[in-house]
């Protein structure tokens, strides 16, 4: 028979230690909630600008896309303009998200 404990009860314990800790949970981390919890991420500032993530990712992908140039794959070129323009549209989102939770 499997001593284990059941998915349904780890992920219970999961919730409340991130979501609601106990007072012993919070004098062990000097009455701080843990890092993941939501009241620490209200808490916690963003700390890298918008253009910053959005210059970041176009370096890193200006330089694969130099690379498939450089050997003249032109496949490699669109598909990783398709990727770009689909991972800048997910970080405008995630942004604009984290800019809209900042100003509650």
């Amino acid at each position: 028979m499997n001593n284990l404990p059941s998915r349904r009860n780890l992920l219970e314990a999961a919730q409340r230690y991130l979501l609601d800790p106990s007072e012993e949970q919070l004098d062990r981390v000097g009455g701080a909630p843990p890092r993941l919890t939501s009241q620490a991420i209200q808490q916690v500032s963003m700390s890298r600008s918008r253009e910053r993530i959005l210059a970041n990712l176009d370096d890193m992908y200006r330089e694969a896309f130099d690379r498939a140039k450089a050997t003249g794959d032109d496949s490699q070129m669109a598909s990783l303009d398709f990727a770009y323009r689909r991972e800048q549209l997910y970080f405008e989102i995630l942004l604009d998200v984290r800019d809209a939770i900042e100003r509650r």
